[in-house]
């Protein structure tokens, strides 16, 4: 997919989106949704205002949804998936935190659903090596990767993903712009299997997020690897702390200008988020306050916002016992379906001996 081809498929994705918010308000009982993270480490306010708050949305409105702990995919670009346990806990507290209901939410791990990831097989004789080659998401996640050299798992990633994403029957995956080129990938693989052995799986459609982009601790992306996050389990003290050494610039009056002021700008951004504000407003209100108005601002609007949330998974944390069955339950829910999509794909290729 080029650069063209990607800003079209953006476009369309974007108005399909549109629509699919329509249907979901009208009735979101009609998807089916697959999305989910790697334990690499702790999750971040980008996670929150990211995907985190929309998954609970979507909960909420009474779509089914599946979140993928995709442990295995750890090894895309490491050499070892090391502190698995305590980032696959870590996981589960904040999902039970921020308000995932393992009643209607599907919480499962990837190592734990063999049917699932006996999928990756029959999916990766559907799609040819130049096509993998050509995803320009793998290319990046290649060229930053942290090894010397990248194994096959990076290369098939895509397809992986589709296995993830089908072996439920997804029909709705939230994703980001950047993730487009991959759901692609699973479209291709759901048509193909149904022009060579027969409908088995939906075509899912790509449900844009029109999730913020916001900054770390060091004025760059917000990212695990950087070690510039702002964790949803860090305490009111280390949150506060972590904002007061947050970039800004050395301009005293506060503006809302992410082009020329993108560190201040992320700050303001982060405190309208928090407030469910306009940040325009946010930054008039603090004016010529300066950088210390502006965080100590968002240390206290973000500290509000997540005192349940930590007050809740204080509460989960006194019984990871409960914890772990929340991801037993899922774990066999998942391999149930996994099971039954699999013996349906092993019928319809004539494999049933």
């Amino acid at each position: 997919m080029t650069t063209t081809t990607l800003a079209q498929a953006t476009t369309v994705a974007q108005r399909r989106s549109a629509e699919l918010e329509d249907l979901i308000d009208r009735d979101a009982a009609a998807f089916r949704i697959l999305t989910g993270d790697r334990p690499t480490g702790q999750l971040h306010l980008g996670h929150y205002f990211g995907t985190l708050r929309n998954r609970v949305r979507l909960q909420d409105l009474g779509a089914e949804v599946f979140v993928l702990i995709a442990d295995y995919q750890v090894l895309t670009d490491r050499d070892t998936a090391e502190h698995l346990d305590e980032y696959v806990t870590g996981l589960v507290l904040d999902y039970l935190a921020i308000g995932l209901d393992p009643a209607r939410t599907v919480i499962f791990a990837h190592s734990a659903v063999p049917a699932l990831n006996q999928l990756l097989l029959p999916f990766l004789s559907l799609v040819s090596v130049p096509e993998l080659n050509r995803n320009p998401t793998v290319k990046d996640e290649i060229a930053h990767s942290r090894q010397a050299s990248v194994s096959g798992l990076m290369l098939t990633y895509p397809v992986h993903q589709a296995a993830d994403i089908l072996f439920c029957r997804a029909n709705l995956v939230p994703v980001g712009q950047d993730q487009l080129p991959h759901l692609e990938i699973t479209r291709v693989i759901a048509r193909r299997f149904s022009e060579r052995y027969g409908p088995v799986f939906p075509v899912p459609d790509a449900l844009l997020s029109a999730a913020p982009l916001l900054l770390g601790t060091d004025g760059t992306k917000m990212s695990k690897s950087r070690g510039n996050t702002i964790p949803l389990s860090a305490t009111a003290d280390e949150t506060a702390r972590l904002i007061r050494g947050a970039q800004t610039d050395s301009e005293r009056h506060i503006s809302y200008d992410p082009a020329d002021r993108p560190a201040v700008s992320s700050l303001v951004l982060l405190a309208a988020l928090a407030l469910d504000r306009d940040p325009r407003e946010v930054a008039a209100g603090v004016g010529g306050g300066g950088a210390a108005a502006l965080k100590q601002l968002v240390a206290t609007a973000v500290n509000d916002l997540l005192a349940p949330v930590r007050a809740r998974r204080a509460e989960y944390e006194r019984d990871l016992g409960y914890v772990r069955q929340v991801l037993r339950d899922g774990n066999q829910r998942a391999s149930e379906i996994a099971a039954a999509t699999l013996a349906e794909v092993r019928t319809a290729m004539g494999m049933t001996y």
